[in-house]
């Protein structure tokens, strides 16, 4: 968890320094590369962290909320990343189809761990 954690807050906290850093202290060198990096990064990054702990959704008593928290991270990096797209690299495609893989993955084990 607390490397999802670290998945998580670190490309926020990206966000925040180069918003206020650029507006308000006037550092140039903090451009949109600083934020769009760290984002598309992260969801490459939870991919590994899913597979690798596939255990903890497969038995949720071992793994309490990591599912769920999970899925909620990958839905927002999906929604991040599609901006990305759009707006900055088409290598954003391929955190995109990590975190769709992370979606569908974690409904495919809930369903083999139920049978």
């Amino acid at each position: 968890m607390k490397f999802l954690a670290a998945c998580t807050l670190a490309p926020i906290l990206c966000l925040a320094f180069q918003d206020i850093g650029s507006e308000y202290a006037g550092i140039d060198w903090l451009t949109y590369g600083y934020v769009a990096w760290p984002m598309m990064i992260a969801p490459v990054l939870m991919l590994i962290l899913f597979f690798r702990n596939r255990e903890l959704i497969r038995n949720p008593q071992i793994g309490a909320n990591f599912s769920q928290t999970i899925k909620i991270v990958a839905v927002m990096y999906l929604v991040w990343n599609i901006i990305g797209a759009i707006g900055y690299s088409w290598l954003a495609v391929i955190p995109m189809l990590s975190c769709l893989t992370i979606l569908v993955a974690d409904r495919q084990l809930k369903k083999r761990a139920g049978a």
